[in-house]
């Protein structure tokens, strides 16, 4: 009996309707109905008149943005230079910096927190971006440097033979090339920072209060609907960003490819 290809798929999209169709479904249900379970958006209209929810999601929003900036910021450098054979000769330093992906996220959390203590710094907003830079890093470092790997040489060498500084040759042939990567990394920052909770509970001594943490109290004390509809509208601001992300990817692919 010869079995058809596309059957194959079809563990995959049983998974996928069970851990990520239904769940989903469920946080719409939830967020959309009362106690009762009768169908209302008062979930949806008390997250723009609850203060605390409204100043939580803008800090959320801040830090996350500060963190994926951090991360691009040293990510970047680290990436092209993993990626350049004149500096990197081995494979053994690119594991070095995805090694810390290979432990789990709270461990790393925890130890980062332990060092913060043992130096003798502050909780508070530059512990919470060191730490959440640090935990964050290889997903931006690695994107692009799996970007930078695979790019032609050939247009470097072009730009050089026709007269272009070791910079332009950055700015105008690497960097549009890379951007796809870039654009990966961030998202693979941005996202997860901006729904966090206990990487920020555990590098602030619970000073600063991320908007996972308000989902996470609104769940804990019962209060599935209320806690759901700010789980949707995360979802909401999450799926805006990675479709602008990706719509901006596209075009930066497009451009590259024309290069």
């Amino acid at each position: 009996m010869k079995i058809k290809r596309n059957a194959w798929s079809i563990p995959y999209i049983v998974f996928l309707i069970i851990f990520v169709v239904f769940p989903l479904i469920l946080v719409g249900i939830y967020a959309l109905a009362d106690a009762d379970g009768n169908f209302t958006f008062a979930n949806v209209a008390r997250f723009f008149s609850d203060s605390d929810a409204l100043s939580t999601l803008a800090l959320s929003l801040d830090i996350a943005i500060e963190t994926t900036a951090l991360c691009l910021l040293i990510g970047y450098p680290v990436a092209w230079i993993l990626a350049n054979r004149e500096f990197n000769h081995s494979g053994v330093t690119i594991v070095l910096f995805i090694l810390p992906m290979w432990m789990n996220a709270l461990i790393r959390t925890l130890a980062t927190a332990q060092l913060f203590n043992m130096l003798g710094f502050t909780p508070g907003r530059g512990t919470l971006l060191a730490g959440m830079t640090y935990d964050f890093l290889p997903f931006m470092i690695y994107p692009i440097y799996n970007v930078l790997l695979k790019t032609d040489q050939s247009y470097c060498e072009a730009a050089a033979d026709l007269g272009a500084s070791p910079f332009k040759v950055f700015r105008k042939v690497v960097l549009p090339l890379s951007m796809p990567g870039v654009l990966s990394g961030v998202m693979m920052v941005f996202m997860p920072t901006v729904s966090t909770f206990a990487i920020s509970e555990f590098l602030t001594n619970n000073k600063i209060k991320l908007f996972g943490t308000i989902i996470q109290e609104n769940i804990n004390s019962s209060m599935w609907n209320y806690g759901a509809a700010l789980s949707l509208l995360m979802l909401i601001i999450i799926g805006i960003t990675a479709f602008v992300a990706t719509d901006e990817r596209d075009t930066e692919e497009q451009g590259g490819s024309a290069v």
